[in-house]
C-alpha cells in the first residue's frame, strides 16, 4: 500500500495522484506539484489515503509544497494574465484569417508556457500564428485543438434540464453514451430532444440506465402474448417501466378491450430485448453518438 493525495487543475477536470511524501495535506487545500507540461497549482480533492500500488499509475511523483498566500496570489495573477492573452490571441488568429474557435487560454503556475485551447472541424496550419505569439509573449507557446465535448466542458453553460451542465460541475471525465440507452429508456428518438449543447448525446443518459435495464428485464416487450392471472390471454400494447404496470389487448366476445394489469399479474417467457433501428433512424443519430476522450487535464 502506499499513500496519495488526489489532485485536480481545472474545474470537475481529472484528478491525478501524487505522493504527500511527509506533508500534512487535507482535502481543500492548494499544493504545487510537478507535471508533464510543468509545475502547476492544484486542489486537493482527497486528502492523503492508502492506495494498492497496481491501482496508481507509477512513476507517482511527489508534492513540492502546499500552496503559499504568495502562491495563492500568482495563481489568481496568472488568471488575469491568461485573459488578456484570450484577447491577444483572438486578434491574431482574425489577423491571419484562420478558420478556428478560441475556446479558453491559460498560463502554467511557473509561466513557462501559454496554453490555447481551440475547435476547428478539420486540421489548420498555425505555424504562423505560434511565431506571431511567441515574439508577444516570450515565452513557449501550445495551441491544442479539442473537441466539442471538451468545449462545452470548458465553457459551462445551462442543459434542457435548467441546470449547469454535469461536464462542467462534477464528470471528471466522459462516459461512452448510446442510442441503444435513449431507447431503454422509452425517449423520443428526435436528436434535438437527447443531445446536448454540444451536439452530442447527453451525459445524463447513464445515469439511469442501470435502473431502466433492471425494470425493463422483469417486463414483457410491447407486441408479445401473455396470460393473466385471471385466465385471459392477450397482447401488450404498452408498458410502463417505472410503476411496472403492462396494457393488454384482450378479445371477448368478439370486443377487444384493454386492462391494465401489475407485471406480478402475467405469465410471460423472459426475452432478451432487442433495439432494431430502422436504416434511416441509423443514418439520422450515427453523428450524435461520437464520444471523445477528454484532451484537458
Amino acid at each position: 500500500m502506499i499513500k496519495v493525495i488526489g489532485v485536480r487543475f481545472r474545474q470537475a477536470g481529472k484528478i491525478y495522484n501524487f505522493d504527500p511524501a511527509e506533508l500534512e495535506i487535507k482535502k481543500g487545500d492548494h499544493v504545487i506539484v510537478e507535471t508533464a507540461r510543468g509545475v502547476e497549482y492544484g486542489y486537493v480533492v482527497f486528502g492523503v489515503k492508502e492506495e494498492k500500488e497496481e491501482d496508481v499509475v507509477m512513476p507517482l511523483k511527489t508534492v513540492i509544497r502546499v500552496a503559499t498566500p504568495e502562491d495563492d496570489q500568482k495563481a489568481q495573477e496568472n488568471i488575469e494574465k491568461g485573459k488578456k492573452a484570450f484577447k491577444i490571441c483572438k486578434e491574431k488568429i482574425a489577423k491571419h484569417g484562420l478558420e478556428m474557435k478560441l475556446i479558453d487560454s491559460e498560463y502554467t503556475f511557473d509561466n513557462n508556457k501559454v496554453l490555447f485551447y481551440f475547435t476547428a472541424d478539420g486540421r489548420i496550419d498555425f505555424r504562423e500564428l505560434v511565431k506571431d505569439l511567441a515574439s508577444v509573449f516570450k515565452t513557449r507557446i501550445e495551441l491544442r485543438q479539442v473537441g466539442v465535448r471538451d468545449e462545452a466542458k470548458m465553457l459551462g453553460g445551462i442543459g434542457m434540464c435548467g441546470r449547469p451542465l454535469c461536464c462542467n460541475t462534477y464528470l471528471s471525465e466522459f462516459i461512452p453514451v448510446s442510442i441503444k440507452m435513449a431507447k431503454e429508456q422509452n425517449l423520443s428518438l428526435n436528436p434535438t430532444k437527447i443531445s446536448g449543447i454540444c451536439g452530442r448525446l447527453m451525459c445524463c443518459l447513464k445515469n439511469e440506465q442501470e435502473a431502466y435495464e433492471h425494470l425493463n428485464s422483469n417486463l414483457p416487450n410491447v407486441g408479445e402474448t401473455v396470460k393473466t392471472f385471471d385466465g385471459f390471454k392477450g397482447e401488450v400494447a404498452s408498458v410502463n417501466v417505472l410503476r411496472q404496470k403492462v396494457k393488454i389487448v384482450i378479445e371477448q366476445n368478439d370486443e377487444r378491450e384493454i386492462r391494465e394489469y401489475s407485471v406480478n399479474e402475467l405469465k410471460f417467457k423472459p426475452k432478451k430485448k432487442k433495439f432494431d433501428l430502422a436504416a434511416d433512424e441509423l443514418k439520422e443519430l450515427k453523428g450524435l453518438e461520437d464520444t471523445e476522450s477528454s484532451k484537458l487535464d
